[in-house]
């Protein structure tokens, strides 16, 4: 998936997270001989009979996971309050309504499930499970209930650290999940619809797989098809030891909202380092370098020069960040972390937050042909930081024409500057008009209204006459190469000239 979903694809579908507990088993790596079947490897013949005992061992370390908390009822459809809201039935009472009832505290609840690690109570799940609870209890398969104490959690990765009071736990060990393979044999128990105990098969279908972001900030999921419906967030992926490879999260849901053959899972591997750093430091850090990566496309490596598209483009540097202090430049490809190929944005995203705040790291460069090896020290990732400065709002039709065919431009004034909280110090030329049916309209990514054209064929322009100039100047080559801003960050964008 690389890292995106299309729009296309997204109108069809929506990620849904899951609710209540579910339970996927593999058949892992060759080398590993299940301890459930009449099977063997080698080139030898056997058959899997049964996949029971595996399934009545690890029953007892999956738990159902129910939370609560109180929130403000609004009125609205369910209280009535929405009718008296609407013009149309206003003009009945004379403009004068019925006395509205005051907002009422409810309490909502939520049911997940969860993966005991430790024997002495320690218990893994999602982190939206439990977000906002002040009240979370956790049932075993038994009926034994116990109240919860959530340890810790990290929303970036949507994982949750319980604690109950209860020793001597069937628990889960961690596998390296990085050994699971496309192809291994899957089966998931859990509680969908609240039907109860359900056990459903399929195959590990991809690895490594990102939604772009829509779940999670940092994404390395595991993707399966085995039938795992809405009642199935936090259950566990274990192989055919018994041993964690994964934590359910999401599924890839269709109109009616039913299970469509793709479900997605947290690695072992990330979940345990969550969840170790919660317990040892009562938080998690990540690495902070300071840029916005941008995915290299064959028509974006072709005007950047570049011979293939393994790397990722640096789109933005933010000002006074550890990127910014070592030197990286806007126009940089990023192709290797410490030797390790950057391949796409997902993967260089996580191999920068694998490393401590305080981490020296070495980026291969690509600079305009030229290669350089650039230390940098990262700092401590925080995204809420990272998003201020996003501003919006809607521009006035009008501007010059162009000499980029579909596109009205206009000099960056301190009026739009203000009106689209750009920072002061920007330079460029704002997009007033675009035209739908020109090349520009179809550039990747696409363009809009109030975005700002900082660079064109990666040369600065400040003014309507440098822009035309700068477009006409390379009116030669097969695409134009435009730096654009928009809120935040910038990024680019390749428009085809025809």
């Amino acid at each position: 998936m690389k890292g995106h979903i299309s729009k296309s694809t997204a109108a069809l579908f929506a990620v849904i997270a899951l609710l209540a507990g579910a339970l996927i088993v593999t058949v892992s790596s060759p080398n590993r001989i299940p301890v459930f079947a009449d099977t063997t490897r080698g080139g030898e013949t056997g058959a899997i009979t049964t996949f029971a005992p595996v399934v009545k061992r690890a029953m007892p370390a999956v738990v159902n996971i129910s939370s609560s908390k109180v929130v403000k009822d609004q009125g609205g459809e369910g209280g009535g309050q929405g009718l008296f809201n609407d013009p149309f039935f206003r003009q009945f009472f004379g403009g004068r309504m019925p006395q509205q009832e005051q907002p009422r505290s409810q309490r909502a609840t939520s049911l997940g499930s969860g993966v005991v690690v430790s024997p002495d109570g320690y218990i893994l799940t999602n982190n939206h499970v439990v977000d906002g609870a002040t009240d979370v209890k956790v049932s075993f398969f038994d009926k034994e209930e116990y109240p919860a104490k959530v340890v810790g959690a990290d929303k970036y990765a949507d994982i949750a650290v319980l604690k109950i009071n209860k020793t001597g736990l069937t628990a889960l060990p961690f596998a390296d999940s990085s050994h699971a393979q496309v192809g291994d044999v899957v089966l998931a128990i859990g509680e969908p619809f609240g039907l109860g105990g359900t056990v459903t098969m399929g195959i590990i279908s991809a690895t490594g797989r990102s939604l772009g972001g829509q779940i999670e900030r940092f994404e390395d999921f595991i993707q399966t098809d085995a039938a795992i419906n809405h009642g199935n967030s936090g259950g566990a992926l274990i192989d055919t030891r018994g041993d964690l490879v994964g934590i359910n999260t999401a599924i890839l849901s269709g109109e009616t909202g039913g299970n469509q053959g793709i479900g997605f899972a947290i690695p072992a591997n990330l979940a345990k380092n969550i969840m170790d750093q919660i317990m040892t430091k009562g938080k998690v850090t990540r690495g902070f370098l300071g840029i916005t990566p941008q995915e290299l496309t064959p028509e974006m490596a072709k005007a950047f020069g570049v011979p293939n598209t393994h790397g990722v483009a640096v789109a933005t540097v933010v000002p006074d960040s550890p990127a910014a202090k070592a030197g990286l430049k806007v126009g940089d490809v990023i192709t290797a972390v410490n030797g390790s190929p950057a391949d796409d944005v997902n993967s260089f995203r996580l191999q920068v937050a694998g490393f401590s705040p305080g981490t020296t790291v070495h980026l291969k460069i690509d600079r305009s042909g030229q290669t350089l090896d650039l230390p940098v020290t990262l700092t401590e990732f925080n995204l809420d930081a990272e998003n201020k400065g996003e501003g919006e709002g809607n521009l006035p039709s009008g501007g010059e024409k162009g000499a980029l065919k579909g596109l009205s431009v206009q000099a960056l004034t301190p009026e739009l500057r203000q009106q689209l909280q750009t920072p002061e110090g920007t330079q460029g030329v704002v997009i007033t008009d675009l035209d739908a049916d020109s090349a520009a309209a179809s550039a990747n990514p696409p363009l809009q209204q109030g975005d700002i054209i900082v660079q064109v064929n990666r040369k600065p322009v400040t003014t309507v006459a440098e822009f035309n100039a700068a477009v006409r100047a390379g009116a030669s080559r097969e695409s134009t190469l435009l730096l654009v801003k928009r809120g935040p960050g910038t990024f680019f964008a390749v428009v085809p000239n025809k």
